[in-house]
């Protein structure tokens, strides 16, 4: 698996979001936020992780990436908390 731009862009995203509460949701505004971070994260809506073009909260699949993205993380940097 590459790790191409657009997944980076994705996956910095989802690091957006609060791992201990979905009840907390993002909006990432066209006005405020890089180009790069409106797109990845229409693409994240488009893929159904995302509940709303412009953030939103996570949808089921979005919680489970979630979980898994910051499963991730923590194994890699386990100092991180």
């Amino acid at each position: 698996m590459i790790l191409d731009r657009e997944l980076l862009e994705e996956l910095a995203i989802l690091s957006l979001f609060n791992e201990q509460t979905v009840q907390e949701g993002i909006k990432v505004h066209s006005h405020q936020a890089s180009e790069q971070d409106v797109m990845a994260t229409k693409r994240l809506f488009d893929k159904g992780v995302l509940s709303q073009a412009d953030g939103g909260y996570l949808t089921s699949l979005g919680k489970e990436a979630i979980e898994h993205f910051h499963g991730l993380a923590h194994l890699i940097n386990p100092v991180q908390q």
